[in-house]
């Protein structure tokens, strides 16, 4: 009888423990340890893959014995938090970064990290699609500003694959074509079982459009379901394949198929729309995106539903 009711308290106590911290870490995160520096926090994934989070967004690390692989560099701003976070991680030096595409947020901390990061055998390599690359010059030629060599990638792709071997695994870089932009880089460490993707996924937020740098819907859907051909859930469709998006929480596939379905959905119905020559006012107004904007809607800004829809408007109009 004592051991009955000493079982029924700790149960008692362990629920009121869980109530008071509030709901639990969603599914597809790891039950492991974190670790911060200042702003920026350190959740490791699986095997040797880390996930640094920053108010920019995410910033994938890959540690091993031959060095640390990036994928992205975070703005420029928070690059020596960054570096000291990669610090609580491995004392390497920096071997590899990958830009998944061109943005600040992505590769803005590109100078600092090769700077800070240097010590190896070889320069830090700085990798890219060639498309990137190629909006990266021309960004800096429009702004006529003098960008400094290790901001740029020095080694670039323009084959839909590229793979090297590091750390101990296989890495693949997929470009996806007119997706976020048309120089996105999917990037799977197939040892690890893990694939950083950049902005083709944010799992809280619409998706940016990026059609002045080659973005279209369709290329995110198509990113999308690549990405599906890459991950394997574990058990209960749980685990298994970890996604890093460039903003937002580790996933696994079934956030991925849920945030590729939306999409879907509303650019069928948008697409359908248009069908009936509505005006971007009209389909503005019939509010097609409704039913998930309080799932994926920002306050304001790109991945505003109004400005997503517009943006898969404009799009598909095109």
């Amino acid at each position: 009888m004592k051991v009955t009711l000493l079982v029924v308290a700790t149960v008692i106590i362990g629920l009121v423990v869980v109530s008071a911290q509030g709901p639990a870490a969603p599914s597809a995160a790891p039950a492991t340890r974190t670790t911060s520096t200042n702003s920026v926090h350190v959740l490791p994934v699986q095997k040797n893959i880390y996930m640094i989070v920053t108010p920019a967004g995410n910033v994938t690390a890959q540690v091993g014995s031959d060095g640390v692989l990036l994928v992205d560099t975070g703005t420029a701003n928070i690059a020596a938090d960054v570096f000291a976070a990669i610090r609580t991680i491995s004392d390497k030096p920096i071997h590899t970064i990958v830009n998944t595409h061109l943005h600040p947020d992505h590769t803005g901390g590109n100078v600092a990290l090769v700077k800070l990061g240097a010590g190896g055998p070889q320069p830090v390599r700085v990798m890219a699609h060639e498309n990137t690359f190629n909006r990266m010059m021309d960004a800096a030629v429009a702004a006529n500003a003098n960008t400094p060599s290790a901001a740029m990638p020095t080694n670039t792709y323009f084959t839909p694959t590229r793979d090297f071997f590091l750390n101990g695994e296989a890495i693949i870089l997929q470009h996806v074509a007119k997706a976020h932009t048309d120089g996105d880089s999917l990037v799977y460490f197939r040892g690890s079982d893990v694939v950083s993707v950049g902005d083709v996924f944010s799992p809280e937020l619409y998706p940016v459009i990026d059609a002045q740098n080659g973005g279209s819907v369709n290329g995110v859907i198509a990113a999308l379901n690549r990405v599906l051909e890459i991950t394997v859930p574990a058990k209960y469709q749980e685990g298994g394949t970890y996604v890093i998006p460039g903003h937002g929480r580790l996933c696994d596939e079934a956030e991925v198929v849920e945030y590729r379905d939306m999409l879907t959905i509303v650019r069928d119905r948008i697409a359908d729309l248009i069908k009936k020559s509505q005006s971007l006012q009209q389909v503005k107004a019939a509010r097609p995106s409704r039913d998930y904007d309080a799932d994926y809607g920002a306050a304001s800004g790109p991945s505003s539903p109004e400005a997503f829809v517009e943006a898969v408007f404009r799009s598909l109009s095109k």
